[in-house]
């Protein structure tokens, strides 16, 4: 059994003496405290953080994360608090043995709200100190070697839970080391048989592949010695659930996928890697279109390094990756390679740059929390934005940006600023105007043009790829909605608060807390959205205001049945303003407004067919509307136009649209005859009288016969 002896033995290697003494301090101190504890397999509880302090220490990890490691279920487990860690071995350990607890005290109904809440107060703690996820993803890596002992139902929920979000973040921090044993652990979990023969197809492709592999091997080496280049060439092993993938996802079988010989060529400087590069080349012909530089881009988690493809003998295939001992290092450790001291320069961390994209990640999470509607919205943005393929896009000012794959100029205004995205109107995509909708490509150069006052569009949501644009847009949009939802809700109740000669403003200020208290809601802007919403009736509300301060007896209207006086409309309202899509209403059309729940008002036209339900059910949701003077906006409607049949003639009904000022929204024949065709026409105008020169134009024209606007 592994001891603490051997850890401190292990740890001699790149720590002080004093700093080990520390640990083992933290070791002794968390034996006693688990006393008595014993794991599901029947060993001892200490067992455990001691083998998380193990695979920290394979990653070179500090002493305090250590020690943290040691201690990371005290809190949880036993009665030690924080308080008491802190006094025994300073602030900085305590914290992060906070961090890394389990958090399991909450319980919740929902088992994916538990996992979900637990992962945003990690997301806290590592906003904090990064080294907080370093340890949990050590604490779940032993967890993941250890399921042997539960039961198979959970061993699969803890599988998925594993695979779905921390081999992700290990992934997205570089960490491959872990990634790659937490995902073969989770898919040897979640499907056991096929794991197991992927494993022994593996074992025995090898067997069988030895001679060429080493072969290979040999022949690069040898070409490298020839040129008098230093570098080291080993083999690369796929592992069970990227071949699991591909084969899946690729349609490929299994001989396919082991006919890739992978190796990796690790060299001591980057001039270097770019000579091997070329001798590599020469020595086998490379595929074209095969090669990525992740050295002078490289990838959002610190990746670097050269790939190519070289067609080897008889054709087959051969991946070879070059990279420094640092870069090596970067590859396998990522976040955690910052902690890493280079000999005779312990002053200077290496992959300092990763630490700082790393803090970068995590305060974007930490902007995506603020903005999310739940803890469930949150971890799904989260799951769609970790480690996805990348695409490399150029600002004006020639500085890169990373994009996953797919992703369009509206996630680019957001990745640049969360106020471009939601200002911008439209883009320059190498110089050329292109829709916000379009989707990027490496080596493109984007331009965001913004507008003062422009603000998300609702549709947006149906392109945007990245979590951080759809949890922004989202934000604004219910930002949006809630404020135009109080100004709506405001002018009904000041409406119908005028039938009894007042205002809201001239209530007595004690008389609006009373109202809310009484209604169960917290502020007068709730109340005021509710209302703007169509969740309240703003006459039922202007009542109870006045009631709350009157006998009822003199609590009537001034003039009964004033409080149908039309509330104006100007077009300007926003999204609690909606327009009718089955009757499509225009400026100067006789209206009427239905109060919709969750909606606000939907705006009909007063012979509307669809409105003598609720004009016999609910009357009260009903009330008079009017136009303003001066209304703003295109209006749809749909015209249905009976012409005789010929070439030409969408072309022609477009021109004539045109030269009205006009849009096309829709076009739909339908053909009545060789010689009639009937065509719906939606188009896009600012009133009735737009419309009504629109109709004259085209009734102009040869051949038209009827031409009716439908009404429903």
């Amino acid at each position: 059994m592994f001891t603490i002896d051997d850890l401190a033995d292990r740890l001699g290697g790149y720590l002080p003496q004093d700093e080990i003494r520390q640990v083992k301090r933290a070791f002794y101190y968390a034996e006693q405290a688990h006393d008595g504890q014993r794991r599901r397999s029947g060993e001892p509880y200490v067992t455990h953080p001691l083998a998380v302090s193990n695979i920290l220490a394979n990653m070179h990890m500090d002493y305090q994360s250590l020690m943290a490691a040691m201690l990371h279920d005290v809190i949880e487990d036993t009665g030690v608090t924080k308080e008491a860690l802190a006094a025994q071995f300073g602030d900085a350990v305590a914290e992060l043995v906070d961090g890394v607890s389990k958090l399991t005290q909450i319980t919740f109904e929902d088992k994916a709200v538990a996992q979900a809440e637990n992962f945003q107060k990690m997301v806290m703690a590592m906003s904090q100190d990064i080294r907080v996820i370093i340890v949990k993803l050590a604490d779940r890596l032993h967890n993941m070697r250890t399921l042997g002992a539960l039961r198979p139902d959970k061993k699969r929920r803890i599988a998925r839970e594993t695979l779905e979000i921390y081999a992700r973040i290990a992934g997205r921090l570089g960490i491959n080391t872990i990634r790659v044993e937490l995902e073969d652990l989770s898919f040897q979990a979640i499907y056991p048989m096929r794991a197991e023969r992927i494993k022994r197809a593996v074992a025995k492709a090898r067997g069988n592949r030895r001679t060429m592999m080493r072969q290979v091997q040999n022949s690069l080496q040898h070409g490298l010695d020839d040129e008098g280049l230093p570098g080291t060439v080993i083999g690369r092993q796929k592992h069970l659930l990227s071949i699991y993938r591909k084969m899946r996802d690729q349609r490929k079988s299994f001989a396919e996928i082991m006919d890739v010989f992978g190796f990796r060529i690790i060299t001591e400087d980057v001039d270097t890697c770019y000579r091997i590069l070329g001798a590599v080349h020469n020595l086998y012909k490379p595929v074209p279109g095969r090669f990525k530089d992740y050295i002078a881009i490289p990838k959002a988690n610190g990746y670097q390094s050269l790939h190519t493809t070289l067609f080897g003998a008889n054709g087959m295939p051969i991946e070879v990756q070059i990279r420094t001992r640092e870069m090596e290092a970067m590859a396998n450790n990522g976040i955690a390679a910052h902690w890493l001291y280079k000999a005779g320069q312990t002053e200077r961390p290496i992959a300092a740059g990763s630490h700082a994209r790393a803090r970068e990640w995590v305060r974007g999470l930490l902007e995506m929390q603020r903005h999310a509607g739940n803890s469930l919205e949150f971890i799904e943005h989260v799951k769609n934005d970790l480690f996805p393929d990348d695409i490399y896009v150029f600002t004006p000012k020639g500085d890169i940006m990373e994009m996953p794959q797919g992703a369009t100029a509206v996630d680019f205004a957001y990745m640049v600023h969360t106020d471009i995205g939601n200002s911008c109107i439209a883009c320059r995509i190498d110089r050329h105007l292109a829709p916000l909708s379009t989707r990027l490509e490496s080596g493109q150069t984007l331009e965001i043009i913004t507008a003062p006052g422009a603000r998300p569009n609702l549709a947006w949501l149906s392109f945007v790829m990245t979590a951080k644009a759809r949890s922004a847009i989202r934000h604004a949009l219910k930002n949006q909605q809630r404020t135009e939802s109080i100004q709506l809700g405001r002018r009904l109740l000041n409406k119908a608060l005028g039938d009894f000669e007042t205002s809201l403003e001239e209530l007595p200020d004690t008389r609006l807390p009373r109202v809310l208290a009484s209604l169960d809601v917290r502020t007068a802007d709730d109340l005021l959205e509710s209302i703007g919403l169509g969740n309240r009736m703003a006459y039922a509300v202007a009542r109870h205001l006045v009631e709350s301060g009157e006998s009822p007896a003199t609590a009537q209207p001034a003039v009964p049945g004033s409080q149908e006086a039309p509330v104006v409309i100007s077009g300007t309202e926003g999204m609690v303003l909606n327009f009718a899509r089955c009757c499509h209403p225009l400026p100067g059309d006789a209206i009427i407004g239905h109060l919709s729940v969750g909606k606000g008002i939907v705006v009909h036209r007063v012979d509307c067919r669809n409105l003598e339900d609720i004009k016999r059910d609910d009357p009260d949701k009903l009330f008079a509307l009017k136009w303003a003077d001066e209304v703003s906006g295109d209006f749809p409607v749909t015209l249905r136009i009976e012409m005789e049949t010929r070439r030409g003639l969408v072309a022609e009904l477009a021109s004539v649209v045109t030269d009205a000022d006009a849009n096309i929204e829709r076009i739909g024949i339908e053909e009545r005859d060789a010689r009639l065709s009937i065509i719906n026409l939606t188009l896009a105008v600012r009133d009735r009288v737009h419309l009504a020169r629109i109709i004259k134009r085209i009734r102009n024209q040869p051949h038209v016969g009827r031409i009716n606007r439908i009404r429903n």
